[in-house]
């Protein structure tokens, strides 16, 4: 069997994530908190200033709780064969697989969630029921050439990000071509596309300040959907801000090999809903 342990991104963030670990673990959140600036067991347990849902403070705040649900995960079994994790959640994985240590993680997330949150003014929406390609397809005769795919979550369910007026104009218009739904995301920015050109510049040379170790658990990339190539670590992990997130091939990567067992650490159960739908959805549209 080759177990296989995801963490989820963005978006799987609620109140009150990590309350049964923030306890068992003082060390690590007291090194959290003296990187962050302020206690990150407030802001998930009660997020007294409504704070957990910016993305300058959900990401530092998921990358914790991941990492908190890690430990108490490799603590009563063996480590995993493979890791992978969705947007956010890679570097959540690159932590567990050693490349970097828990403070540098948390301080490369940190400046992440501070870069994207300032590029304001694009949005995102999931479209849900239409395949990729016919998203291009509508999206190109529709003249919405502001707007790229941003996440390819399954077959059937996928992220498109870009101008903010053309993706509210973009939710009729693909539900006419066929989509089942189409919800615009709660986000203040254009994540994964184009639009994120000026943070991705701006955090790739923030990386150069670290330095990396051998992985000891291999890491699927979001941006290839295989293994990690270490040599090329700057541009792999600078390079998700602007290209999509290919989280179905991913998946089927770590679905071909021997007897997977894939489970999902971190709060919620995004990634396993996630799971099933690539499983068992075709391309019908």
């Amino acid at each position: 069997m080759t177990q296989i342990y995801v963490f989820p991104g963005q978006g799987s963030q609620k109140l009150g994530m990590g309350k049964e670990l923030f306890d068992k673990y003082p060390d690590i959140i007291n090194r959290a908190d003296k990187i962050l600036g302020y206690s990150i067991k407030t802001l998930c347990i009660e997020d007294p200033d409504g704070r957990l849902n910016k993305t300058e403070f959900t990401q530092p705040a998921l990358y914790v709780v991941n990492a908190l649900h890690y430990m108490n995960e490799i603590e009563s079994g063996p480590k995993p064969d493979f890791l992978a994790g969705h947007s956010l959640g890679e570097i959540s994985a690159l932590y567990a697989s050693g490349v970097l240590t828990f403070e540098d993680g948390l301080t490369i997330v940190k400046k992440r969630g501070e870069l994207m949150s300032n590029e304001q003014g694009g949005g995102m929406a999931a479209v849900i029921g239409l395949s990729a390609e016919k998203i291009s397809e509508s999206l190109l005769s529709n003249n919405l050439d502001k707007i790229d795919l941003a996440n390819f979550n399954s077959p059937m369910q996928t992220v498109i990000s870009g101008d903010a007026s053309q993706i509210k104009e973009s939710i009729d218009i693909l539900k006419t071509d066929g989509a089942r739904l189409v919800i615009q995301l709660k986000v203040s920015g254009a994540f994964h596309s184009r639009f994120m050109t000026n943070a991705q510049k701006k955090f790739k040379q923030f990386l150069t300040n670290f330095s990396i170790n051998k992985e000891s658990i291999p890491v699927i990339s979001n941006i290839t959907g295989k293994p990690y190539d270490l040599d090329n670590f700057i541009d792999t992990l600078a390079g998700q801000l602007t290209k999509s997130v290919q989280w179905t091939a991913s998946i089927q990567y770590l679905l071909d090999q021997d007897t997977p067992e894939i489970k999902e650490i971190g709060p919620g159960k995004v990634l396993t809903g996630l799971l099933k739908k690539i499983k068992t959805e075709k391309v019908t549209a």
